[in-house]
């Protein structure tokens, strides 16, 4: 998949372009229907798919207070582009200035960069300054732009429609097999690892730190069954979200994994980390061995999950 981080003319390099347009927070179940309807159409016009979003969130320029916070960051989206068959990821920051451009001169903006055959978006797209443009001018307007517009229709579960923002509630109130139902896959980390105190090394149950932006929709404090997968290889690991309660000292909330059979240093590198269970509540220890008792406890218990990968 190729990545540009700047709008660029691609007109001659992909000559037949389906473009989807969208956030895509999570790349759920909902967006991926979206992502294969526009292969579906590059492949009968013998085309490419580009996927043209933003690199942050545009509540994050308009109005910071009421953003949302994120399934995930650019990292797991590319991840799950590339896994969709994406061909083209235009991933451009959202400024002042863009949101000041007009639904007609986004659609030329549209035509003198990409020259699309098709363009694909999900039932609730809007674009242009304050989301003026919607979809029936996109079905309405396209022809004089040069593609075709097509609208997907919403995908439902349980009779409710598929959205980023009840993914982000089943995440926060630790609902993960409802979560990773709707995204399609496991709820996943990805980001670099950092040093932590290595006390886990002297537990016996050395672990990889990650930090959690403020930004992220988290998962509740405790421990959980994980696959990890590091330079594409995977392996069966725990985790644990939370402060660690059973030493003294403030910490932030940030993410500690234990991976099996693993014994590489991997400080400043990156890290997938795929949620497959809960195990059990964050909870403060009485003594350091009453700790070390429950994570062998908690290493038996995510065996059987792992048997089951």
């Amino acid at each position: 998949m190729d990545i540009y981080n700047k709008l660029t003319d691609l007109r001659s390099k992909y000559p037949r372009l389906v473009v989807v347009l969208g956030m895509f927070d999570g790349v759920h179940i909902g967006h991926q229907s979206i992502i294969r309807r526009a292969g579906e159409l590059a492949a009968e016009v013998q085309g490419k798919v580009l996927v043209f979003t933003f690199s942050n969130h545009p509540l994050s320029v308009l109005a910071p207070e009421r953003m949302p916070l994120q399934i995930g960051n650019n990292l797991l989206r590319q991840e799950r582009f590339a896994s969709l068959g994406v061909d083209v990821l235009m991933n451009v920051p959202f400024t002042r200035e863009f949101s000041q451009v007009s639904p007609e001169d986004f659609l030329l903006l549209l035509q003198a960069h990409f020259a699309p055959r098709y363009v694909v978006t999900g039932a609730n797209y809007t674009f242009g300054e304050r989301g003026r443009g919607t979809q029936r001018l996109l079905l309405r307007a396209g022809r004089d732009y040069g593609f075709e517009a097509e609208i997907c229709p919403t995908v439902l579960q349980d009779g409710k429609a598929v959205s980023s923002t009840r993914i982000r509630g089943f995440i926060q109130s630790g609902e993960l097999a409802s979560a990773n139902a709707l995204l399609g896959y496991p709820f996943t980390i990805i980001e670099r690892v950092q040093h932590g105190d290595k006390r886990g090394r002297k537990l016996g149950f050395p672990t990889a730190n990650l930090a959690l932006a403020k930004t992220r929709a988290i998962l509740p404090n405790g421990a959980y069954a994980v696959e990890v997968e590091y330079e594409g290889r995977k392996y069966a690991a725990m985790a644990s979200i939370g402060s660690n309660p059973t030493f003294e000292g403030e910490r932030p909330i940030r993410l500690e994994v234990n991976i099996q059979n693993f014994n590489k240093a991997i400080y400043d590198q990156l890290l997938t980390v795929r949620f497959l269970k809960f195990l059990r509540g964050e909870k403060k220890f009485s003594s350091v061995e009453q700790l070390i008792k429950q994570l062998h406890r908690d290493r038996e218990a995510a065996q059987s999950i792992w048997d089951r990968k």
